[in-house]
């Protein structure tokens, strides 16, 4: 009896088993993005740095996490973390205007941590690095909501995702950023 529990536990954890293998044909480092302001972001210049990738929206609920994103980059941009902001509209909470994203996020957050253009986050209008995200780290690194947490280790992978009531300046987020710059 007790090697049939054995087995049947064995086959169910191979069944559940994730399918997701990173093989990384690219990395983070490969990919550009359009800046808020129309010039390109490429990511081949943070290489060998961490970077947190947060989707954003202006009139989401979680809005108020710019105070922490733009908190945690002034703490650890001179030891090489990039907090990279990606305003999206693909939960419907975000302006139609990167202009008026970009004069958003500056009057009233401050921000200066690098911000993309308006970008869909999910599904097949996802940007590249969405779609390179879930083929390499699985289902988990779809956003399931604005604010929704990319953490990408200096080599140019995925080392965690966070969901959106994960604070940019908790201490699993804070801890995990520390261990990647040190």
């Amino acid at each position: 009896m007790k090697n049939l529990l054995i087995i049947g536990v064995t086959i169910f954890m191979f069944f559940f088993k994730s399918s997701s293998h990173a093989y990384y044909e690219k990395i983070f480092y490969d990919f550009k993005i359009n800046s808020i302001s129309g010039d390109t972001i490429d990511f081949n210049n943070f290489r060998g740095k961490p970077v947190l990738v947060v989707n954003t929206a202006s009139y989401c609920g979680f809005t108020k996490q710019y105070n922490d994103m733009q908190e945690l980059w002034e703490r650890y941009k001179d030891k090489g973390l990039i907090v990279l902001g990606i305003p999206s509209n693909s939960f419907n909470q975000e302006k139609k205007d990167n202009s008026d994203v970009k004069e958003f996020c500056v009057v009233n957050f401050n921000i200066n941590f690098p911000l993309t253009e308006i970008t869909d986050v999910k599904g097949d209008n996802a940007h590249e690095i969405y779609k390179w995200a879930k083929e390499n780290f699985g289902k988990s690194a779809v956003p399931k909501w604005n604010f929704y947490k990319i953490l990408i280790n200096k080599e140019g992978k995925i080392e965690d995702t966070y969901a959106s009531l994960t604070n940019p300046t908790s201490k699993k987020i804070i801890n995990k950023v520390e261990s990647l710059l040190n």
